[in-house]
């Protein structure tokens, strides 16, 4: 394994952090803030990551697969690592186990923070925290992999390495055409959501910043109340579509506005996922206004809808203290926690995607039992999956709710409640940012000893990464 050759790789990636701090440190310089100083020292120092293995590194005209694996995971670690720069130069509430948990949080796209005052932050900082949100939504690489492109046969082994086998089903194109089906979406979708959020009553900065965070599924805002700030039912159902269409199928998005066969209209997934958010909707809004919480069926209905999309799509927007909500509702909203949204999308969690595989394989379990001699095919959106994936998704359910278990016992030997415990374990590894009890909607994570931050960034990374791309970095040596 070439190690030189990982590094010149990484440093491109470096290079395309280094570009977004020194947007956001000409976002400070035209506000007059502070943050204008502690984000161009960051940017250089970045930009000195980076442009050192791309001058004395040759470059490789063929990567192996472990140096391609290399190249993703590193790249996601060190991401976070230089993430931390502008926080820790700046100060204020960041100190060093607080800056690596917002960095993490940031480009995994969980959206959880440690900050008790988030519009304390300079608008520099700000956009730099939306900025990490918004890369970490398509990839880190993916954005390395935009701007470089003469990599050829690199970028289709790379591009391979960053998607998911779930997510390469509905890609009926050419690998090389994926990074750019992918990013095309993510920035209109980014763009479109902007002009309409500004449209609707948002300053340009608040409009972008949002929408940024909107598309990454990441949930972090400018504003101490998140969405619930600008009280606007407009707002909020902007945000809901974006939101919704985030966690969709790129591939499936992209299908459906070139009018191929596969589309959004026609994939059981998405029926599924559909029927998901609307039979919740439905319950916990049914639940909040008989419980009396709301005055009349719509409003309940309207914070119902936000929270549901909000928290299944994982992004973590809030309008509503949801630890004021029915038991009946809180129970709902952490199963969706757990589900999330589709395979291919900006979404964590396990994926609809899987738990639909999943049960699909209990039913052909039972009809095998049935007729031992029967051949079942098991098929989603029309693809026969071979039985390799059929017990990679088993494996990797098994093991996720393994982890939630083991994180959830940690939490509770450090004093924290079990609620707390449990929903902040989910939120984690799903990347959704908020739980409940006091890691509730309208609360942060500053609460948290340091040890359960640095288990909490763990958990994020094992989530984004997809639990197993974490854990065989750990042991790559050992690999054969």
């Amino acid at each position: 394994m070439r190690f030189s050759v990982i590094l010149r790789y990484v440093g491109t990636v470096m290079l395309c952090l280094s570009a977004f701090m020194a947007v956001s440190a000409g976002i400070s310089l035209v506000s007059n803030d502070t943050g204008f100083y502690p984000l161009l020292l960051s940017a250089l120092l970045t930009l000195l990551l980076g442009i050192f293995p791309m001058i004395f590194v040759p470059k490789a005209d063929n990567i192996t697969t472990k140096e391609g694996f290399m190249i993703v995971v590193g790249s996601w670690v060190l991401s976070c690592v230089v993430g931390m720069f502008p926080y820790l130069i700046w100060g204020g509430e960041f100190s060093l186990v607080n800056a690596w948990f917002e960095s993490v949080s940031g480009f995994t796209t969980t959206g959880a923070s440690i900050l008790t005052n988030i519009e304390a932050l300079p608008q520099g900082l700000l956009f730099w925290r939306s900025a990490t949100c918004w890369i970490g939504g398509a990839g880190v690489v993916m954005f390395a992999l935009l701007i470089l492109p003469s990599l050829g046969t690199n970028k289709m082994a790379l591009s391979g390495i960053e998607l998911s086998s779930l997510a390469k089903d509905n890609y009926r194109y050419r690998t090389q055409m994926v990074v750019r089906i992918l990013l095309a979406v993510y920035i209109g979708l980014t763009l479109v959501t902007t002009l309409l959020l500004k449209v609707s009553g948002m300053r340009w900065f608040d409009a972008l910043t949002h929408a940024m965070s909107a598309c990454a599924t990441g949930g972090f805002s400018t504003k101490n109340a998140s969405i619930g700030f600008y009280d606007s039912p407009l707002i909020e159902w902007i945000l809901i579509v974006a939101m919704f269409l985030s966690s969709l199928h790129f591939g499936l998005i992209f299908s459906t506005f070139t009018r191929k066969a596969n589309n959004i209209f026609r994939s059981e997934v998405v029926r599924v996922y559909v029927g998901i958010i609307v039979a919740a909707t439905l319950c916990i809004g049914a639940s909040l206004y008989f419980a009396g919480i709301y005055p009349n069926i719509l409003t309940s209905l309207r914070q119902s809808v936000f929270q549901v999309v909000s928290l299944i799509s994982t992004t973590g927007f809030a309008t509503a203290n949801t630890n004021l909500w029915t038991p009946f509702a809180i129970v709902i909203l952490i199963i969706l926690s757990i589900i999330c949204g589709c395979a291919g999308s900006t979404a964590g969690g396990v994926k609809v995607d899987r738990v639909l595989l999943y049960g699909k394989v209990l039913k052909a379990r039972l009809r095998g039992q049935q007729h031992p001699n029967a051949i079942i095919r098991i098929r989603l959106d029309g693809i026969v999956q071979e039985e390799r994936q059929v017990n990679a998704v088993t494996l990797f359910i098994t093991t996720y709710f393994v982890l939630i278990l083991v994180a959830t016992l940690t939490s509770t030997l450090f004093g924290l409640d079990l609620l707390t415990s449990l929903s902040s374990s989910v939120a984690f590894i799903g990347n959704v940012g908020p739980g409940f009890g006091e890691a509730g909607s309208y609360d942060n994570y500053a609460m948290m000893p340091s040890l359960l931050k640095i288990q909490g960034t763990i958990l994020m990374l094992m989530g984004r990464l997809e639990i197993f791309g974490f854990i065989q970095f750990l042991f790559i040596r050992m690999w054969r």
